[in-house]
């Protein structure tokens, strides 16, 4: 097994609160063992470009409530490229970099299982997206902070709604994944949630709103994945077919991805930042660190970004039966 003695890591993708937290556990853990850390800034495109700076304890204190990364992101186009690949691997070996550890979602992992597949440089992956769209982990980094931003703004939302007898389509990220849609319904006592696992039509979305417009309740919110048009696609199809009600959108965008991590998000990213130091220590290689079932476990990276996660039908019959 190679002796590790230096490391390298960034954040690639979307930002997601709580990654910092995550870059503070793998440089501090990573010191713990006498390796070295270093920091590569703007993703791939810094270790494609050697914007790479070693990081000390003292990089990262006063960290962990900030949103955010401090290690910057960016996307890479020419890292989808065998030749980009071929740069950043040049900058891998002038820093002697052993092993590289990428915070980021689904396209992040991507690119960290075609470099390993390349060159043979370990690589682990760790879950930073609020979309919680990565199979084989519960949740991840900067889930929890989204939902929880969410819920506060579609409360606000309630507010005029209920004052004008409102119907209120919002819109949340998640892409091809529901996850924010749903929970965030839930949590926020929505009428709704269409997601791209239910491909809801406008006559299923039309029986939920007609459960909750009733005389005591003349106002409804209905959460919406942004794909295929999102929440503008059905308030027209609503004005179109029921003109009678008097329809709103609000697009929450990117003050999703912003603001201090909650206690949760803070203690996974610390505890997988940890646990892919482990992972290097045990000859791991080319594995995200997930958690299931409050455990650490090591999925292979391949199958995490391969692999569809699934929408918890219980809590779909959950969000079905509140809405009357």
């Amino acid at each position: 097994m190679m002796k590790i003695k230096n490391i390298g890591v960034l954040t690639s993708g979307g930002d997601a609160p709580g990654m910092n937290a995550c870059i503070r556990a793998v440089t501090r853990a990573a010191i713990y063992e006498g390796w070295k850390v270093y920091g590569i800034y703007r993703g791939w495109e810094g270790l494609i470009t050697g914007n790479i700076k070693e990081l000390t304890t003292e990089s990262v204190s006063n960290t962990i409530q900030r949103g955010g990364t401090i290690l910057k992101t960016a996307r890479s186009d020419e890292f989808r490229t065998p030749e980009g690949r071929a740069k950043a691997m040049e900058n891998v070996k002038k820093f002697a970099i052993d092993a590289l550890i990428v915070i980021g979602g689904n396209g992040s992992l991507a690119g960290a299982q075609a470099l390993a597949s390349e060159y043979d440089l370990p690589v682990i992956g760790l879950p930073g997206t609020i979309d919680n769209d990565l199979y084989g982990t519960d949740s991840t980094i900067g889930y929890d902070t989204a939902l929880n931003t969410i819920m506060e703004c579609v409360d606000k939302i309630r507010d005029t709604a209920t004052s004008h007898d409102r119907i209120f389509f919002i819109e949340v990220m998640g892409r091809d994944a529901g996850f924010l849609a749903q929970n965030s319904a839930i949590a926020s006592g929505a009428e709704a949630a269409i997601i791209p696992e239910d491909n809801t039509d406008i006559d299923q979305l039309a029986s939920f709103i007609g459960r909750g417009i009733r005389k005591s309740k003349n106002s409804s919110i209905v959460l919406v994945s942004e794909k295929d048009g999102g929440a503008m696609h059905y308030a027209e199809r609503m004005r179109k077919e029921y003109p009678e009600y008097n329809v709103k959108v609000s697009i929450l965008g990117h003050l999703q991805r912003g603001g201090t991590p909650t206690a949760m998000d803070r203690i996974l990213a610390s505890r997988l930042g940890v646990a892919s130091i482990e992972a290097l220590k045990e000859g791991q290689r080319n594995v995200m660190i997930g958690i299931k079932n409050d455990q650490i476990v090591y999925v292979p990276i391949s199958r995490a970004i391969k692999l569809d996660k699934p929408i918890d039908k219980e809590l779909r019959n959950v969000l079905n039966v509140l809405s009357i």
